[in-house]
């Protein structure tokens, strides 16, 4: 039996998760904005019609008549990431393998479902909204890219079952004319750019070049895409991520940072981000990249610096934040208004790779992970930030602003729904 894929995608993710808790925010023109409610990055449907584009600046957009009655949020990626953990539990309570591919895109494994594709992707849909609270879009197909275009097909139809099923070559023959090539998962503007120059526009187009003119214009990964849109499987399902080269936590201040102890205290913070993620990824960081900068836009004196320092291999927390705030020390220059800093972990390894030099290390590793375990699974279960490193602080001068931040509802204590009498 041929392969079959589903990609199920949450309806403006962000704003979904928004309104599963606050139902006032229901109906209504809501956005999400970025770090420091910087730029528009989530738009409801009812945002989207009104004219709001994806990056557009707040500061600009609050103050235009049309927009008057726009609601906004400040982003609270600790509550969609639980909300997306929420969405993946409920989806392997129905299909044996999921694939996550973002925070509100996963792929699902459709091999050995017998009922009808439709009726199942409908299903699926209503688990994840009883459950999760988030609408959902399902699109079906023999590969992935063409179960991705189908998603975005059925999300584009407002008016619609909300599933798509594009398994049938003749169903296909008959929309892939009508489907431009941006709407087509991996092919960018300059690949869509050097297709026009064929005269091919949209899939129809595309699928009919033949395939060693596909890969002289757009290499082998051109041709995987145009094999896919065929119905040629070309990505296999669950198939490993390339290995990780690096994680970074970096963040611009929500105010200019004059003050080394803040800087210091930024930094750590940072670091100690990091060694959460590397730890989630089960790695060891071998060296590590501080910078530190000013804003050359606003009339600031210019100063950018870095610095790249060996590690004995770890993922401890404690040695992180040594190193990271020594580097930084370094690169302290007074007298300047610091806007951004970051700590960027490389040089990665898993614990069974790690270099002979490292056969006596100088922290013992098994008390070390035992600390690290406990300290994340504290962390997991009541929230970030429960149990911290010496040094670092909970209010945090320099911290993104977020003026319009909801409660992390599902992930601290504190934040729980109270249910009136």
């Amino acid at each position: 039996m041929s392969s079959r894929f589903a990609l199920i995608d949450g309806n403006s993710f962000y704003c979904s998760c928004e309104r599963a808790f606050n139902p006032r925010l229901a109906g209504k023109p809501l956005v999400v904005l970025s770090n420091n409610d910087g730029c528009v990055i989530a738009r409801s449907n009812e945002a989207k019609d009104l004219g709001l584009k994806m990056g557009d600046p707040w500061h600009i957009v609050e103050k235009r008549p049309e927009y008057r009655d726009v609601l906004w949020q400040s982003s609270n990626y600790v509550l969609y990431g639980d909300m997306s953990r929420r969405m993946f539990d409920v989806l392997c309570g129905h299909v044996p393998r999921v694939e996550p591919y973002s925070i509100d895109e996963m792929f699902l494994d459709l091999d050995g479902v017998t009922v009808d594709p439709v009726a199942f992707g409908a299903e699926v849909r209503a688990a994840v909204r009883k459950a999760a609270k988030i609408p959902t879009c399902v699109g079906i197909g023999p590969t992935k890219t063409i179960a991705k275009l189908a998603n975005k097909l059925a999300k584009a139809d407002r008016t619609g079952s909300g599933v798509l099923d594009l398994s049938d070559p003749e169903q296909r023959n008959h929309i892939y004319p009508t489907v431009s090539l941006s709407d087509v998962w991996g092919l960018g503007s300059a690949s869509i750019g050097k297709l026009a120059n064929l005269d091919a526009h949209t899939v129809a187009d595309f699928i009919a070049l033949p395939p060693d003119v596909v890969r002289d214009v757009l290499t082998v990964t051109g041709l995987r895409t145009h094999a896919e849109l065929r119905g040629v499987s070309c990505h296999v399902f669950g198939a490993l991520p390339g290995a990780r080269k690096s994680i970074a936590s970096t963040r611009s201040f929500g105010e200019a940072v004059i003050q080394w102890n803040d800087m210091r205290e930024a930094v750590a913070t940072y670091a100690s981000r990091a060694a959460e993620k590397l730890r989630r990824y089960g790695l060891k960081a071998g060296a590590m990249q501080v910078f530190i900068r000013t804003n050359e836009f606003n009339a600031d004196p210019k100063y950018s610096n870095q610095a790249t320092i060996e590690l004995e291999p770890t993922a401890d927390t404690r040695d992180l934040i040594v190193a990271a705030t020594r580097a930084a020390a370094g690169l302290w220059r007074g007298g300047y208004r610091y806007f951004k800093a970051g700590v960027i972990l490389i040089d990665l390894y898993k614990p069974q790779e790690l270099p002979v030099s490292n056969l006596f290390p100088s922290r013992d590793p098994a008390r070390s992970k035992s600390l690290m375990t406990a300290m994340d699974a504290i962390n997991g279960r009541f929230g970030r930030e429960t149990v911290n490193a010496g040094g670092l602080v909970s209010r945090q001068r320099w911290a993104m602003k977020r003026r319009n931040l909801s409660p992390c509802y599902t992930t601290r204590l504190a934040d729980l729904l109270e249910v009136q009498a």
